[in-house]
């Protein structure tokens, strides 16, 4: 295809596979014009995180990422729902705070002890990557910079119970509530919401494709 080719039919088009249920992940790819189709990766993420000896934080998250996205490739094959050309996308993410990292806070109390630690310091969210098509892998990891308010105690208690933040990494989302106790971010913006586009582009390259040929494609249906 030459890059004064027209785009291709939406009906044709390669499935953009997203290993993963967060809404946020889905909504970072919808704004970014891609309709994907979402598969639950049904990872066990305390064994996936026990396959590993003394990891840095960047392989730690690389390996979930990874091994959510090898789950759906394989299940889509034996089940014989995979489409030709499909790209299947993995992700995970973790905030790096004094040395440690940290995963969701799931409940209302750790919410409200994790953003008393957190406030008013500096933290990196890193985001592991695992692009898939065809057999081949692309991996990479992506990591900004979070500069977090100094949130008062009314503040962080009236977030945690408003049940945003206990399911997201870092115990906040940028693109909703928590964005008002966010002072700044260096790096990728895209990436603490839970998946770098710019990341996933390079992945699109690596492999010979254009993510502009995916962009508002309504996929093949598994």
């Amino acid at each position: 295809m030459t890059d004064n080719a027209p785009a291709p039919d939406c009906e044709d088009a390669p499935a953009l596979v997203l290993a993963s249920t967060s809404p946020s992940r889905l909504s970072i790819l919808r704004s970014a014009g891609v309709e994907p189709v979402l598969e639950d990766p049904g990872v066990d993420e305390d064994a996936a995180a026990a396959e590993l000896v003394d990891p840095s934080p960047e392989e730690f998250v690389q390996h979930l990422a990874q091994a959510k996205a090898r789950s759906v490739a394989l299940r889509r094959q034996e089940n014989a729902t995979a489409t030709p050309g499909e790209v299947i996308i993995g992700g995970d993410s973790m905030l790096l705070l004094d040395g440690q990292l940290q995963g969701k806070p799931l409940t209302v109390e750790a919410t409200i002890e994790r953003w008393r630690q957190q406030r008013g310091k500096t933290a990196q969210l890193i985001t592991g990557h695992c692009v898939i098509h065809q057999g081949s892998e692309y991996i990479e990891t992506a990591s900004t910079t979070l500069h977090f308010a100094e949130a008062a105690d009314a503040d962080i208690v009236a977030y945690a119970r408003t049940g945003e933040p206990l399911f997201c990494a870092g115990a906040f989302t940028l693109e909703a509530l928590g964005g008002w106790f966010i002072d700044r971010i260096d790096g990728d913006p895209s990436s603490i919401i839970g998946l770098s586009l710019p990341s996933i582009r390079r992945a699109f390259e690596s492999f010979g494709l254009r993510i502009s040929d995916f962009w508002n494609a309504v996929p093949a249906r598994a």
